[in-house]
C-alpha cells in the first residue's frame, strides 16, 4: 500500500517503521534535522535493544509524494490547522485518514448524533476549515496507546505498549475498517476495533485532560501526582468533570474514576508528553485535551469550574513572558 506519515517523530516515527518493515511503499514528512538524519541514514528503530534501520523516503514537502492511498496523521492536533493543507495534496479519490492524535479530534461531530452532529469544535477546528480540508468521512478514528520518544534525529526508541483501537465514526463494521486493520496487524501492531470509536476516544483522554496539564504545573511524573492526596483529589474532580460532559454525549465508561486514575498510576516514574514539551520550549496541546471538553460541557450544559482553572493556569505556565 503508497502510506504517507505525516508528522514522522516519535509515534509517526514508529508506525513509518513498523509499516515500511512491513514491505509498504511508505514516506514520511518530516522536518528539521529529524529529516536530514532520515535521508542520510534512514530510520532507526529502537526496539527492545535491537536496532533496524529503514530506508524511505523523507520530505518536508507533502505535495511532492502525490496522492495516497493512507495517511497517518501524527502532528499533535494543535499543528494540524497548520499542517491541513499539506495533508490535503496526500488526498485522492479513495485515501483514507488515520490521525494518531491526542484529544478530541475535529472528526468528532461527524455521523455522531445529536447533540454534536452538523457541528464543528472551535477548539479544534476554529472556522471549520479542518473538516472542509480533511473530510470527516475519510477518517478511521484511532486511539493510541503506545510510548516512543525520538533521543536523537532519525532514532525512535520505542518503550511499549504497541496497540491501536480502531473505529467507523458512525460505528460500522465497514471493509475498509477490516482492510485497515489487518494490514496494520500484519505489521506487528495490536489492533482493536470498535463499534464505540469515541468511547476509547474519551477513555484516553479521561487521564489526559487531568494528568498532562497537572504535571506541566506541578514538575510531577505520573505516580507522584496519584500518590499526592492533595493532587489526587484535584484530578478526581477535574476526570469526574470531563466524565459528566463525555456521558451527557452519550459515552459510556467501563471503569470508575479511581481505577482509571490507578491506571494511569501504574506508568510509575513517566513524564507526560504536555511536560516534556514545556520543558523543551514546544506549544502544548491544552485546546484539544482541556479547551475542547470545556467547550462541549458548556454546549450541554456541564459546568466545568476545575477545568477551566486547570486550563487557564497551564495556558499561562507554558506562555512566555513577552
Amino acid at each position: 500500500m503508497k502510506i504517507a506519515v505525516f508528522g514522522a517523530g516519535a509515534i509517526g516515527g514508529y508506525l513509518a517503521a513498523k509499516l515500511a518493515g512491513a514491505g509498504h511503499q511508505v514516506s514520511a514528512v518530516a522536518r528539521g534535522a529529524h529529516l536530514r538524519a532520515m535521508r542520510e541514514r534512514g530510520l532507526v528503530l529502537e526496539d527492545d535493544g535491537i536496532e533496524t534501520t529503514l530506508r524511505l523516503r523523507a520530505t518536508d514537502r507533502a505535495e511532492e509524494l502525490g496522492p495516497q492511498e493512507l495517511v497517518v496523521i501524527a502532528v499533535k492536533a494543535h499543528a494540524l490547522p497548520d499542517a491541513a493543507p499539506a495533508i490535503a495534496s496526500l488526498i485522492g479519490a479513495d485515501t483514507v485518514l488515520l490521525p494518531a492524535q491526542n484529544g478530541i479530534p475535529w472528526w468528532f461531530p461527524y455521523r455522531a448524533g445529536a447533540p454534536l452532529e452538523g457541528k464543528h469544535i472551535a477548539a479544534v477546528d476554529p472556522d471549520g476549515s479542518l473538516a472542509q480540508r480533511l473530510e470527516p468521512a475519510r477518517v478511521i478514528g484511532c486511539v493510541v496507546y503506545m510510548a516512543a520518544a525520538v533521543p536523537e534525529p532519525g532514532h525512535v526508541r520505542f518503550f511499549g505498549g504497541n496497540s491501536l483501537i480502531l473505529g467507523e465514526p458512525d460505528g460500522s463494521a465497514s471493509p475498509r475498517l477490516a482492510r485497515l486493520a489487518g494490514l496494520l496487524a500484519a505489521s506487528g501492531i495490536k489492533i482493536e476495533t470498535t463499534e464505540r470509536i469515541r468511547d476509547a476516544v474519551w477513555m484516553k483522554l479521561w487521564g489526559n485532560v487531568a494528568f498532562n496539564p497537572l504535571s506541566v504545573l506541578t514538575g510531577a511524573k505520573m505516580m507522584r501526582m496519584a500518590d499526592d492526596l492533595g493532587v489526587r483529589s484535584v484530578l478526581r474532580a477535574a476526570m469526574l468533570e470531563c466524565q459528566t460532559v463525555a456521558e451527557r454525549l452519550g459515552a459510556r465508561f467501563d471503569r470508575d474514576v479511581d481505577a482509571r486514575i490507578e491506571q494511569a498510576r501504574r506508568l510509575g516514574d513517566f513524564k507526560t508528553s504536555m511536560l516534556q514539551d514545556v520543558e523543551a520550549g514546544r506549544p502544548i496541546e491544552i485546546e484539544p485535551l482541556v479547551g475542547a471538553v470545556i467547550e462541549l460541557g458548556k454546549g450541554v450544559g456541564v459546568a466545568t469550574p476545575m477545568l477551566e482553572a486547570i486550563g487557564a493556569l497551564t495556558r499561562m505556565r507554558a506562555t512566555p513572558e513577552a
